[in-house]
C-alpha cells in the first residue's frame, strides 16, 4: 500500500448563493466522502470539513466548513480534497486503490512491453485505465479497466497484464530499450 495521501473528490462548481458545492467524488459510493473526517488540499497544509448532502446529476452536493456564500464557493471551485492514506480502509481480494496500480508497467500476455499506467478517467462510459509507452512510443491509449482488459494486475510485482479488445491498439507496444 502507497503511502500519502489519497485524492477522493474535486470541488466541481458552487450550488445556489449560501456557499454549497457540488463535488465530483471518487469515492465508491460518492455520498462516503464526508466519512473520512478532515480532508486536506493538494498541499496537505489546509483542512476541509465537508458534510454531503445529496448526490445531484452526479456529483455530491456538500456543504464545506467556512464557506458560506456563493463568493467563497467559487473561491474553492477546482479545490482537489484528499484524505490520508492510513485512514482508507484495506483493499480485499481483487480490489485496489488507482493510486497504487499509477506507473506500474503494462505487459500483455506474451510479453510485450505497453508502457506504465498514467491514470485512470471516466468519460461516461465506465472507467478506463491510461497506458502510455513511454518515449519508445509517445503514445497514450486508453483501456476499460475491466477484468477482460486488464485480467491481471500483480502490485507487489510492479505490473499489470492487458488484454486490449482487437482493434483497440493501432500501433502496437512500445519496443524494448
Amino acid at each position: 500500500m502507497s503511502k500519502g495521501r489519497i485524492l477522493l473528490g474535486v470541488v466541481a462548481a458552487p450550488h445556489g448563493v449560501r456557499g454549497l458545492v457540488r463535488i465530483r467524488s471518487y469515492t465508491e459510493d460518492p455520498m462516503a466522502i464526508a466519512s473520512y473526517g478532515a480532508l486536506s488540499d493538494e498541499k496537505g497544509t489546509k483542512e476541509y470539513r465537508v458534510e454531503a448532502l445529496s448526490s445531484v446529476k452526479g456529483a455530491v452536493l456538500a456543504r464545506i466548513e467556512g464557506v458560506a456564500d456563493r463568493t467563497a464557493a467559487e473561491a474553492v471551485r477546482g479545490l482537489r480534497l484528499y484524505v490520508e492514506r492510513e485512514r482508507l480502509p484495506e483493499t480485499g481480494e481483487r480490489e485496489w486503490y488507482e493510486a497504487d496500480l499509477i506507473g506500474l508497467a503494462a505487459f500483455d500476455r506474451e510479453g510485450r512491453n505497453w508502457g506504465k499506467v498514467m491514470a485512470f478517467h471516466d468519460f461516461g462510459a465506465g472507467r478506463t485505465m491510461e497506458v502510455s509507452g513511454g518515449s519508445a512510443s509517445r503514445n497514450s491509449v486508453m483501456l476499460p479497466f475491466t477484468d477482460e482488459a486488464v485480467p491481471e494486475i500483480d502490485v507487489e510485482g510492479g505490473k499489470v497484464t492487458v488484454d486490449p479488445p482487437a482493434g483497440l491498439l493501432t500501433g502496437g507496444p512500445a519496443k524494448e530499450e
